[in-house]
């Protein structure tokens, strides 16, 4: 667990385990710590590395207000050349998703599969409307109180089985508080931002990569349609699909099955 300095940032990072590599790139306004339990699953047969992205966590970024996918993809492929002994599995979720396909087209050098979840080619539809408003709203300095952040994100997270669960909602609780309490506006929107620009529809119809794209069937925030779209798009693109699970459910909900798909889709393509 340490800093390494590069493209301007103080990138944050965590590795654990021996073995072939595996890098997990977090979604937005999450962090390297929130793939433990994953990590916690692979670490006896993988070397696991992950990172905080700009914008959250203990990556340290000065003043700094705008940047791309591209940009967090080129702190990831410096990460990889520094610390990993390429090419490596990259799995990402929503944000990390996105991440992991832009290493797949802009550096297939460094990736030996991609495992994208809750994630597409670009953002449309209700998604992209939504994270605009979020946009909006944020730079006319709104802030949402710290239990309204709960219960707003949460929604988004998870589906109704976690929700309807009294003693599972309040496990999963302090993680969505942490994600969203109290996060800077700026920060927010950057990566926001970087999600509304992102696509990469005409790049990934050439990317040699192999792309396991996997949807969760009740994922509001990126519909599991979306993921199979983009699977079909890909020159050697691959689409699955996951019942009973929402957008942050291999967080704390259905990590163990989450976990056992990856180790499936590993095994195969090793």
């Amino acid at each position: 667990m340490t800093f390494l300095k590069m493209n301007n940032v103080n990138l944050w990072y965590e590795q654990t385990g021996q073995g072939p590599d595996i890098v997990w790139i977090p979604g937005g306004d999450n962090v390297a710590s929130d793939w433990r339990y994953q990590i916690d699953f692979f670490k006896g047969n993988f070397k696991n590395t992950s990172f905080d992205p700009r914008g959250a966590g203990k990556t340290e970024i000065g003043n700094m207000t705008e940047w791309s996918i591209k940009d967090m993809a080129d702190d990831c492929a410096e990460l990889i050349r520094k610390v990993c002994n390429p090419p490596v599995y990259v799995a990402g979720i929503s944000m990390g998703g996105l991440i992991t396909l832009q290493m797949a087209v802009s550096y297939p050098e460094l990736v030996k599969l991609g495992v994208v979840m809750g994630a597409a080619s670009h953002c449309t539809g209700w998604s992209r409307s939504w994270m605009e408003a979020e946009i909006e709203f944020r730079k006319n300095g709104g802030k949402l109180t710290p239990a309204f952040a709960r219960h707003h994100y949460g929604v988004f997270m998870y589906p109704p089985e976690v929700i309807d669960n009294d003693e599972l909602w309040e496990e999963l609780l302090p993680f969505v508080g942490a994600s969203y309490e109290d996060r800077e506006g700026r920060l927010l929107i950057g990566q926001w931002q970087a999600c509304v620009d992102f696509d990469v529809s005409k790049e990934m119809r050439q990317c040699d990569v192999p792309l396991h794209m996997i949807g969760f069937s009740l994922d509001i925030q990126c519909p599991p349609s979306q993921a199979k779209r983009t699977a079909k798009i890909a020159k050697n693109g691959t689409f699955h699909l996951m019942e009973g699970l929402g957008h942050l459910s291999l967080i704390g909900h259905k990590s163990e099955a989450v976990n056992k798909k990856i180790a499936e889709i590993i095994k195969k393509t090793a």
